[in-house]
């Protein structure tokens, strides 16, 4: 009996891996042009390392996380997010001994377990960037401009950057002590999540989906109301380059992200028309992050974005990749040394970088060249038992059905200058 993918997966067939590869594409083009180098981590990490680096109130660490003992009894566990591993490498390879900042992105799996739905997966993939070492506002500018521009190249519209201050270790207590007076009365009401997360931290209170919880937090106090004079000055500049880049914002006063590590600057992209979960990105600073998993004290700063909802969003607003199937020659023959002679020709025009392709199932030409239709080519060389005995190849151009017989010496040439 046939097997299916696990709840919450997907297979990505090949019309759908092009479109990823073109996505991919753009993102490491933009990644150097700002200046952003890979990082590739493992995908499972010390179960450790998740508690101390994304927080152990979170619904992630609480309730979502794969994790299970190895075959040496060791806690480990597939990594749900990619920030905290980024920052393992960057302490345990002593990045930090380098010039600073050191601007990492990447790319890859992730893995909670959620209750699948639009846009939720249990492996769903994430791109994302870190920037260490820069406490300007300027570098959080950058990290949302990567952001913005990404999506600005693919086409996407009626975007919103949503922007935040969650504080820092030194004005946070007061926003704690006064959120914690504001919600005493109406702890018995709240949720069970956020009733454990009132002593240890009721910030992420305000971040809890259960429309209850939104209600009774109606009116509560804001990190902004909060703010220390530097926590001010740094969100005031943050919004001043945001504004010198030209990228548009409007302050959202409840928005504390999903994550503990979060210090100063909270950002989310918001995509108008997509339903409920209208986020397509997030991140921000987290100051304390570093530290905490066992580095020096280093700032930081980042996003995230989900794979799967940037063609969910491409989807909402029709938008279509130039992501074809396509190949510059197909290579069509008929008789058994004609075949050998075609398929030399196509090896030694893929070792020019020439994209070829020829049959492999002995179909009739008829059927060959029919074949040769799903692959958008721009030449095709019909090479037949007559051809080859007079040493020359048909060269087909296909956006006006016009043809040469060609040399087959002389074939290799001929492509690759009119493919220049």
């Amino acid at each position: 009996m046939l097997t299916n993918r696990p709840r919450g997966t997907n297979d990505f067939l090949p019309e759908q891996t092009r479109e990823w590869h073109y996505v991919e594409e753009i993102l490491r083009e933009l990644c150097k042009e700002f200046g952003y180098e890979e990082i590739r981590t493992p995908i499972f990490e010390d179960t450790e390392l998740f508690h101390r680096g994304v927080g152990d109130t979170t619904d992630i660490v609480q309730k979502e996380m794969y994790t299970f003992e190895d075959m040496g009894g060791r806690s480990v566990t597939l990594r749900p997010e990619g920030t905290a591993a980024a920052v393992r490498a960057y302490v345990e390879n002593k990045l930090y001994a380098g010039t600073q900042p050191t601007k990492l992105y990447y790319m890859g799996p992730m893995f909670r377990y959620e209750r699948p739905q639009a846009g939720r997966y249990r492996q769903f993939h994430q791109f994302g960037v870190e920037c260490f070492g820069a406490k300007s506002p300027a570098a959080d500018a950058e990290v949302i401009g990567i952001a913005w521009e990404f999506y600005r190249r693919i086409g996407l519209k009626n975007l919103e950057v949503h922007l935040n201050s969650v504080g820092c270790p030194n004005c946070r207590p007061l926003h704690k002590k006064q959120l914690q007076k504001f919600l005493a009365s109406k702890l018995e009401k709240l949720c069970p999540t956020c009733q454990g997360r009132y002593e240890k931290n009721p910030l992420r209170i305000l971040d809890c989906k259960s429309p209850i919880c939104g209600e009774l937090t109606e009116g509560a106090p804001t990190t902004l109301d909060c703010l220390c004079d530097d926590c001010k000055e740094h969100f005031e500049l943050t919004k001043k380059y945001l504004e010198a880049a030209g990228i548009p914002y409007m302050i959202d006063n409840r928005l504390v992200r999903g994550l503990d590590y979060y210090t100063n600057t909270a950002f989310e992209i918001i995509l108008q028309g997509i339903g409920a979960q209208s986020a397509i990105c997030g991140g921000g600073r987290y100051d304390g992050l570093i530290e905490q998993i066992g580095g020096a004290s280093t700032p930081g700063v980042g996003f995230a974005l989900g794979m799967e909802r940037i063609f969910t969003s491409l989807a909402s607003q029709d938008i279509k990749l130039p992501a074809e199937n396509s190949m510059d020659v197909y290579l069509a023959a008929l008789g058994k040394q004609a075949d050998i002679e075609a398929f030399k020709i196509m090896m030694e025009l893929r070792r020019l970088g020439i994209k070829a392709e020829k049959d492999t199932l002995s179909r009739s030409l008829k059927a060959q060249m029919k074949y040769g239709d799903k692959f958008n080519v721009k030449y095709t060389l019909i090479l037949g038992e007559n051809e080859l005995a007079a040493g020359e190849i048909i060269c087909r151009d296909m956006a006006d059905s016009t043809q040469k017989a060609v040399p087959i010496q002389d074939i290799k040439a001929y492509l690759a200058d009119l493919l220049k």
